[in-house]
């Protein structure tokens, strides 16, 4: 399947528009270290989009986590398994004592959807790791569905054109409280809804050109936090 994806993808033109430089997560990660979050059904997508020199996923333990983790272990993509419905604490912990030097990359819908709805776990992780939140999101002109256990997963068709938006970083205050985390959660919502609109607009041409973001500059990196 990997050898597969990888021919696909050869294939495929890829656009990428970041919020600043250092927001890209296929340079070597520099002194400011990112959460990205990403919907289930576009995990394959980054994956084989080019090569991610500092990044470690979370993946569920679910049947869907095991088949990606493989993925992720075959192009080179450290993974921690864990969810919020099993092994969350213990792979929360671990997720921030395995990435301090890392970027860290979330399906924000996960592990069991419902699909395209930000869950609350993220802005925990975010607020007791240090690591902003960086919206990632894709728009395919063409695409294939590969049926998973609870969403499909997009794979872009033969030469077709892929975009790639990272927005700008969300930051979370340090143990933060339970409401403080449902804003930021609706936040975050509503910016992988605005980014991922725009994205299939540009795939699909819709519109020619990126607007532009309200800020192209990073702010000063944030305190990286231990596990409690």
């Amino acid at each position: 399947m990997v050898v597969a994806f990888r021919a696909i993808f050869r294939t495929v033109r890829v656009k990428q528009h970041f919020s600043s430089p250092e927001t890209s997560p296929f340079i070597p990660a520099g002194d400011q270290k990112f959460l990205y979050c990403m919907w289930h059904d576009a995990l394959v997508l980054p994956v084989f989009a080019a090569h991610q020199p500092s990044t470690t996923a979370l993946v569920g333990q679910h049947n869907d986590g095991s088949y990606v983790s493989n993925i992720l272990a075959a192009v080179g993509i450290p993974s921690v398994r864990g969810s919020s419905s099993k092994g969350g604490a213990r792979a929360v912990k671990q997720l921030i004592e395995a990435t301090n030097d890392r970027h860290v990359v979330m399906t924000s819908d996960g592990p069991r959807g419902p699909e395209h709805q930000v869950k609350d776990g993220l802005a925990y992780i975010a607020s007791r790791s240090g690591k902003p939140v960086l919206p990632a999101t894709f728009g395919c002109s063409r695409q294939w569905y590969f049926q998973g256990s609870w969403t499909d997963l997009i794979i872009p068709s033969l030469f077709a054109k892929l975009h790639i938006i990272i927005g700008e970083p969300i930051f979370i205050p340090a143990k933060a409280k339970r409401g403080e985390l449902a804003e930021y959660t609706a936040r975050i919502q509503a910016e992988m809804d605005r980014l991922d609109k725009l994205a299939k607009q540009l795939a699909l041409g819709q519109i020619d050109e990126m607007p532009e973001f309200p800020s192209q500059v990073v702010p000063s990196k944030s305190p990286e936090r231990k596990a409690a």
